[in-house]
């Protein structure tokens, strides 16, 4: 576990090194709706874009409003300062505005060799299906032509193949807390879903097997007073984490950007690799800038929550996310409806504020107990 924190403290881990130095090609990416998978392909390695430690955003103030999200100003204050410099290429889709003006500013004041930026549709029918299978084939030629890349079909069913088995090792962790004592706590997971997401896939798979092994070995987590469910958007540090559980709640599923529910789903392979990717993109993703997706949120949310026992959910929002903090109301009432007890939670991209988040979990957690 210590490894895995470790991988967290940098932008670009040992691991990410290792691999440019055996000629490999780091593509960073902000959003979900970019499927690992593809860019695994060859030697692409895809890196989950993230800002551990960021101590201010100054530089990326004077060029963003201070309504945009922390998490897009945190990354381009690391990006004109030179912390993401082991990244070859960029691959952004514009879920929200305030990721196009990331985009947009990146192409002004640093504009990478290469940047390109994925136009995912908003709402999944058969048409779009095939709208996404036309941006990902783009963004293969655009790979292919710059990089030297392999982006053929047989180069693309073996980076799914290797991400299958990777995703399943995910989930075969995550399946453990089900357990009435889970014998890993939210914390450890969430460190270890952000390390997997920040390195190449093939160096930390054996580091993660090694600690599946250990984790089975043990009785459980021990005392806790409540089953919970974090929600929300882009949730990179552990410790946010960390601290709910040190209030007597054990977060035993997850459902957000970096989550693994339902983030690590394999994809499901329907002959054709760009058109298998395309699906799996809408289905590995729930977010609410789809249209009329809600009620698919709802109920994979309410599934969860009875699958994992759930006692309470907390719903974590970035502030000044127009996405999440729109979806959150109705999301709140929808749960409340349905007897789910819902602890609403605004926040920075970095952990600030520990006294009130302790606060307010624990006065949720109690209003449970009684």
């Amino acid at each position: 576990m210590n490894m895995f924190r470790e991988l967290l403290k940098s932008p670009q881990n040992h691991l990410v090194e290792q691999a440019v130095s055996d000629g490999r090609i780091p593509i960073g990416y902000s959003c979900s709706f970019v499927p690992e998978a593809f860019l695994m392909a060859d030697r692409l390695v895809p890196v989950r874009l993230h800002a551990p430690g960021v101590a201010g955003t100054e530089i990326a103030d004077i060029y963003l409003s201070n309504f945009i999200c922390t998490y897009v100003r945190s990354l381009l204050e690391f990006a004109v300062d030179d912390r993401f410099d082991l990244i070859q290429g960029w691959v952004f889709v514009p879920s929200c505005t305030h990721m196009q003006r990331l985009y947009d500013n990146l192409e002004y004041l640093k504009k990478p060799a290469f940047n390109h930026i994925l136009d995912v549709p908003r709402k999944v029918t058969e048409a779009t299906i095939a709208w996404q299978a036309e941006e990902l084939r783009t963004l293969a030629d655009k790979l292919s032509t710059h990089f030297g890349v392999d982006m053929s079909d047989d180069s693309l069913m073996k980076a799914i193949t290797e991400w299958n088995n990777f995703a399943e090792v995910i989930q075969s962790i995550g399946e453990l807390r089900k357990k009435p004592f889970p014998p890993i706590t939210g914390t450890e997971f969430q460190a270890l879903l952000m390390a997997a997401l920040v390195s190449p896939k093939d160096l930390i798979l054996p580091k993660i097997l090694d600690f599946r092994k250990e984790i089975e070995q043990r009785d459980g987590v021990g005392e806790f007073r409540s089953r919970l469910m974090v929600m929300g958007s882009h949730l990179h540090d552990p410790e946010f984490i960390r601290v709910i559980e040190s209030q007597g709640g054990l977060v035993v599923a997850d459902l957000f950007c970096t989550g693994s529910i339902p983030g690590f789903k394999p994809v499901e392979i329907s002959g054709n690799p760009i058109r298998s990717l395309a699906e799996h993109s809408f289905k590995k993703t729930l977010c609410p800038r789809m249209m009329e997706d809600f009620d698919r949120r709802l109920e994979t949310i309410i599934d969860t929550v009875k699958e994992y026992r759930v006692d309470g959910v907390v719903i974590e929002i970035i502030k000044f996310c127009d996405l999440w903090g729109v979806d959150s109301m109705p999301m709140v009432s929808a749960l409340r409806n349905e007897g789910i007890p819902v602890l609403k939670l605004e926040r920075e991209y970095s952990m600030g504020g520990e006294g009130q988040l302790r606060t307010r979990v624990q006065a949720f957690i109690e209003s449970m107990d009684k």
